[in-house]
């Protein structure tokens, strides 16, 4: 919406921070681009989040703010660039049914895109569908990517994009209550990059007693292991030495993008900047987090698409491979999480012999999903269900349209489906349209409200939802026939059980 002159406003909201106005729309009360930080200019470049100041004037938030500046991937050239971008981009937004003082279950929303693009206000994460179906109250926010969000300079500067999502939840906590949202009651739910963001959240001192729930989509395998070999890099490919952030701040915001960009072509890991375990903020692992019953009082639901990787496949690098080149790529790719050639290799034996007469791409595909996706969900999955019964386990089946079909069921497709958001502009191409389509979309967002509101997702749309546990391994499949499976692909599963763990 580029103008809200006709439309009729809220009641002004009283929040820790200052007044604030939104306006009315589809019988919902919207607030977006509500500042929850300081801007990080200047000095504050690279820092922690400072706490926003509070403002004197009633806050107008009837349009978006701007997104943090985007680093470029494959998703850009479909659904078009995330903007406007600014570094004063520490904002969120909120779709509530009214402010009456009603403790309503709220739905905290990460967006994914490799730590290094993604925004809060894109079309895709629109909340009005879920809060006008679910009486709940949807928040999405906007943090720190790439370079200016994830540089490690040891002792000076680690995980402020991470810091970033920490006060924006201590923010909606403290105000969530004016805006007819319960406190007590949040729900953090992810996908991909944010996946794992909520993850972490849940096992981060910082947030405590903050968080009821977690929703992981999509949920990226990555490593323990903590370096600065990146910020080294990338600070040496812009001419300056090791920890030199004075020089990193005489440098634009456009020009760091232009120089990322160049650098991440040159990466064989599109994770590079990411969040880290540093000890301090982040203590331990997530999944060790979670074994070790960290989580316990947290309700849990995971899960992942069929076909993840036909995402990825679609990138010019794969586009011309076959055979024998195609399978040495993917085992060279999966080496990024950690994986040997040896058992990479091993492990494909296993998925040709349990796929026999299936075509190449779809059994190469099934293993790299799995192994950057539903295996490490499956490991969260075994953790927390011995501490918490409220733990659940979907995967995604529908097929995108897109590209004749060949992205099948694959990476951020279910996001348009949870969001209801599959007739936004440009977005029904990626999702598909029409009544299968709309069904699912009906049912995954009926799961996710249910969950968030009680901690079970079973609702009279789907059919019965058994909680995970390692006997059954009850799965719901959201497909053109939405149903529970048992044992998953349970042979490819075991064949991974000495791996990722923790």
């Amino acid at each position: 919406m580029t103008s809200t002159e006709t439309t009729e406003k809220t009641g002004i909201i009283e929040t820790k921070s200052g007044k604030i106005q939104g306006y009315m729309k589809d019988g919902l009360e919207i607030f977006k681009n509500i500042p929850f930080a300081e801007p990080p200019l200047g000095d504050l470049r690279f820092m922690p989040p400072v706490e926003k100041k509070p403002w004197d004037d009633v806050l107008d938030a009837s349009e978006y703010g701007f997104c943090a500046f985007q680093g470029y991937t494959a998703l850009e050239d479909w659904f078009g660039k995330q903007e406007p971008e600014s570094e004063d981009c520490l904002n969120l937004n909120i779709w509530t049914p009214a402010t009456d003082g009603k403790k309503r279950p709220v739905m905290f929303w990460v967006h994914g895109g490799a730590f290094i693009m993604g925004s809060g206000i894109s079309p895709m994460y629109d909340g009005t569908h879920l809060a006008k179906r679910g009486d709940v109250v949807i928040v999405t926010i906007n943090y720190r990517l790439g370079s200016l969000g994830f540089l490690y300079v040891p002792g000076i500067t680690v995980n402020v994009g991470l810091l970033d999502q920490v006060t924006a939840l201590k923010w909606v906590h403290d105000n969530i209550e004016a805006f007819g949202g319960d406190p007590d009651n949040i729900t953090i739910f992810g996908e991909s990059a944010g996946a794992f963001s909520v993850l972490a959240l849940a096992t981060l001192p910082a947030t405590k007693g903050l968080i009821k729930r977690v929703i992981a989509q999509s949920a990226p395998v990555i490593e323990e292991k903590k370096s600065d070999k990146t910020t080294r890099s990338f600070m040496r490919s812009l001419g300056l030495k090791k920890g030199d952030l004075e020089g990193m701040r005489k440098i634009s915001p456009e020009d760091l993008m232009k120089a990322q960009n160049k650098f991440m072509e040159n990466m064989a890991d599109l994770l590079a900047f990411r969040p880290l375990v540093d000890g301090d903020i982040m203590p331990i692992l997530p999944l060790k987090a979670f074994k070790n019953g960290y989580c316990k009082d947290i309700d849990f639901m995971i899960g992942s698409n069929s076909e993840e990787f036909k995402l990825f496949l679609a990138a010019p690098e794969f586009k011309d491979l076959s055979g024998e080149k195609l399978e040495n790529m993917l085992l060279g790719f999966l080496s990024m999480t950690g994986l040997s050639m040896n058992k990479g290799k091993e492990l494909l034996q296993l998925y040709k012999k349990e796929g026999e007469g299936s075509d190449l791409v779809d059994i190469l595909t099934t293993l790299t999903s799995d192994a950057m996706f539903r295996i490490h969900s499956s490991h969260y999955l075994e953790t927390q269900n011995v501490h918490n019964p409220n733990t659940y386990n979907y995967l995604f089946t529908m097929k995108s349209p897109l590209l004749d079909g060949t992205l099948g069921a694959c990476h951020a497709l279910e996001l348009p489906f949870v969001f209801g958001t599959t007739e936004a502009p440009g977005i029904g191409e990626f999702s598909g349209k029409g009544p299968d389509v709309d069904t699912v979309s009906q049912q995954m967002m009926d799961a996710w409200i249910a969950f968030a509101r009680n901690g079970n997702p079973n609702a009279e749309s789907i059919p019965d939802w058994p909680a995970y546990e390692t006997e059954k391994r009850s799965t719901m499949v959201f497909g053109k026939e939405t149903k529970i499976v048992e044992k998953y692909l349970d042979k490819q599963r075991e064949a991974w059980d000495d791996t990722f763990k923790v």
